[in-house]
């Protein structure tokens, strides 16, 4: 794009305005109409367009007793700008650019700042209309801004407005908000009457589907939950960590849906369970907490993640045996919102120094780290410095680390929870419509099917060829990459006493401390990858390798990264004794064909084909004998199908 020049001509006034503004942000500011001239011959004659930062702010009295905020002003007498002025050729007014300075005494802003300033910042019409049909639903203006985001698919605080645009906003609308709601309160209680007789009528046809209500001091009802045999299975298999996930709201009652959700050993996201409440207080998530809890057993998650709320994290003060942890990509989402425009040209250093936090490896080293930044960046008041230091227990890897996550707390499995509950979502019904949507997404989930997957060895060493015959795919590429680095590692023992020193060979930071127990075949790391992960780290790999194991010690492949802990059959009635036989000796067969075939391609390839023709083979038979009176076997198809 062309700089404005002395001398360059605009057809009329808005034009030159347009095109200066497009150069102001493509080059880091914004502008502002300053002053105008008016003649009785030719109107408005002269325009002088200025950057957003020239001029000073005049001073203001404050009148006496009363408390004003000090808001520092962004004016600093930048002396950039562009006039223009009018002239008439052959009858048609033209505008010429007569002065023009792009020299400015304060830091340009880059791309994804200068999009945060005051003239940037635009709520399009359709948003517009979506904000006020949420904020009708009830929702938070932070939980609107989350749905927008998950709606267009990017990420947190990259909308072209700010959080607090939303608020001026909605404050600005507020009679189209609150308008109808007495029809809307009357029509959300019929509807969840219905809803709750859609849950009676399950569970005449399935026993084992549970649900759960609770009503107000007015005996009406305003929290429901329920879920489903296979995800009660699912949990007995998969419940060591579950993800509360809270973002989603009904948009046409305002009831806030929360949905329970695991990760099983092929790193799929499963479902155990859902709730819908009235509200977000600590009472109504204490509810449904303790709800789920007894849905599944009585028997509680080692973790629950959760998102960012104060109400939440109250509510599990009542369930003490379990770990709270905010997953950091959570945190990561809203920095940039909460951050980028007040520090301006100083958030990219803000957020380096928000990197490090995440690195720190002990609770002293944070508390000291977090006070200098908080002081450095003059933050030590602002609202979302404090919150996230009031929850820095459930966030912070120093002390969070060593927490049991499953693999859980990654921007991936972030991405299926997304998937997941967008499919539920896709349509905006009435709330048994609604129970319905959860039932299909949720068989969904238990019927998908895992592609048969082959595992390429990378290193030849024994270990690795032994895990690939013990651990699903996805939990054997993962130890497979923590086996690839440890090459990388070398040790040093300290003072013959099992304790070593594991760094890698081109860092001299970093390093980490392995005890290792050789009479209980014990090890363990300072990095805490196995406490967390239920996978060894590349320090823990290289202390086996040096020790000449051949294979790792059975106690460090965890059952729910292991194949045969996959969801294949299973009878929640029971089974008789013959049955139960067969339907081992069957699973038996399926899971070494299964971890023969997924080696190389060419095997893979070959069972797919023979397979397919056997089993319809003996399918042909099977309907060609006669249909006999017999006792049915019972059973289930799980997830993996």
């Amino acid at each position: 794009m062309v700089a404005p020049y002395v001398g360059m001509v605009f057809k009329s006034d808005d034009d030159a305005f347009e095109y200066y503004g497009n150069f102001a942000r493509k080059n880091g500011f914004s502008i502002r109409k300053e002053r105008s001239r008016l003649s009785p011959q030719l109107g408005i004659y002269k325009r002088d367009f200025v950057c957003y930062r020239s001029g000073f702010a005049p001073a203001k009295k404050k009148p006496t007793g009363e408390h004003h905020r000090d808001r520092k002003s962004v004016r600093c007498g930048c002396d950039a700008k562009m006039y223009l002025s009018k002239e008439v050729v052959d009858g048609v007014s033209q505008w010429f650019v007569v002065q023009f300075s792009n020299v400015h005494n304060h830091e340009l802003l880059e791309d994804d700042q200068v999009r945060l300033l005051p003239a940037y910042r635009k709520i399009h019409e359709a948003d517009q209309e979506r904000i006020l049909l949420l904020s009708k639903a009830g929702f938070t203006i932070h939980r609107i801004v989350k749905v927008l985001e998950l709606e267009k698919g990017i990420q947190g605080g990259q909308l072209p407005f700010l959080e607090r645009d939303v608020r001026n906003f909605v404050q600005n609308r507020k009679k189209v908000v609150q308008e109808n709601d007495a029809l809307l309160t009357e029509k959300r209680e019929n509807d969840t009457m219905e809803l709750l007789e859609a849950c009676k009528t399950m569970k005449e046809a399935d026993e084992a589907f549970i649900y759960d209500f609770s009503v107000d001091e007015n005996d009406k009802v305003e929290n429901v939950a329920w879920s489903y045999a296979d995800s009660v299975h699912g949990y007995s298999m998969f419940g060591d960590v579950v993800y509360f996930d809270i973002s989603y709201r009904s948009i046409t009652y305002g009831m806030l849906f929360g949905a329970w959700l695991g990760i099983d050993n092929h790193g799929r996201t499963i479902f155990f369970g859902c709730v819908l409440l009235q509200d977000e207080t600590a009472r109504s998530f204490s509810w449904a907490l303790q709800t789920f809890v007894r849905f599944m057993g009585g028997r509680c998650p080692q973790t629950i993640l959760t998102d960012l709320d104060p109400g939440l994290r109250d509510a599990m003060c009542n369930l003490p045996s379990i770990k709270h942890v905010v997953p950091v990509w959570n945190i990561v989402s809203k920095v940039s919102s909460w951050f980028s425009h007040p520090l301006g040209s100083r958030y990219a250093e803000f957020k380096s120094e928000l990197d490090a936090i995440f690195r720190l490896e002990n609770t002293e080293e944070f508390e000291l780290h977090w006070s200098q930044v908080a002081a450095m960046f003059e933050l030590s008041t602002d609202k979302h410095i404090s919150l996230l230091y009031s929850f820095r227990a459930s966030w912070a890897p120093s002390y969070t680390r060593g927490y049991f996550l499953a693999r859980m707390a990654t921007a991936g499995y972030s991405k299926s929870v997304d998937a997941f509950l967008k499919g539920i979502f896709s349509s905006q019904t009435c709330l048994r419509s609604f129970f319905e949507q959860v039932g299909v997404s949720a068989n969904f989930q238990h019927q998908a099917r895992q592609e048969i997957q082959y595992m390429h060895t990378k290193t030849c060493i024994p270990i690795e060829e032994h895990a690939r015959s013990i651990l699903t795919p996805f939990a054997f590429n993962a130890l497979q990459h923590e086996l690839v680095l440890a090459m990388q590692y070398a040790i040093s023992e300290m003072a013959n006493n099992g304790s070593y020193i594991v760094r890698h060979f081109k860092k001299m930071d970093g390093e980490c401390l392995v005890l290792w127990i050789p009479e209980d075949e014990q090890i363990h790391c300072s990095c805490k990858e196995f406490e967390s992960s239920g996978l060894l780290c590349r320090h823990a790999l290289r202390v086996f390798i040096v020790k000449n194991y051949f294979q790792l010690p059975e106690k460090y492949y965890l059952n729910r990264w292991r194949k045969e802990s996959s969801l294949v059959f299973y009878d929640e009635n029971g089974i008789q004794n013959g049955d139960d036989e067969w339907l081992q000796e069957y699973q038996c067969l399926t899971e070494s064909l299964f971890a023969e075939s997924s080696i190389t391609k060419e095997r893979s390839d070959y069972a797919r084909r023979e397979l397919t023709k056997e089993l319809a083979r003996i399918l042909n038979e099977i309907r060609s004998m006669p249909e006999i009176e017999a006792i049915a076997m019972d059973v289930t198809l799980s997830p993996t199908g």
